[in-house]
């Protein structure tokens, strides 16, 4: 089953509190200090990530089986370890990235 945990929003221009993540070479918010669960996402120039993704608002879900869900699923970005408590990935679904979250 699936849960909304946030709301993902690609911008163009800094935004206040925006964290730079090296891996992913994206800076973004903390969607737990919104009060409306919004993450905004501004990608560096020569991300590796998909269009998508760096283009498009995306959904995310909590989700209890992170390899079920990606079975027979338009993959974007596999899994993808982000702490030792959370592990992501990315799939494709009504012309949209979803992303997936699994919590260990």
């Amino acid at each position: 089953m699936r849960k909304i945990n946030h709301i993902g929003i690609p911008v163009q221009k800094p935004v206040s509190g925006e964290m730079y993540n090296e891996g992913m070479q994206v800076y973004l918010t903390d969607f737990t200090k919104s009060p409306n669960k919004i993450e905004f996402l501004r990608f560096d120039k020569n991300s590796w990530m998909p269009e998508k993704i760096q283009t498009l608002a995306h959904i995310a879900y909590e989700v209890d089986n992170l390899d079920g869900e990606l079975e027979n699923a338009k993959v974007l970005l596999p899994k993808t370890i982000v702490n030792e408590h959370l592990t992501i990935a990315f799939i494709e679904e009504e012309g949209i990235a979803l992303e997936l979250m699994q919590f260990n």
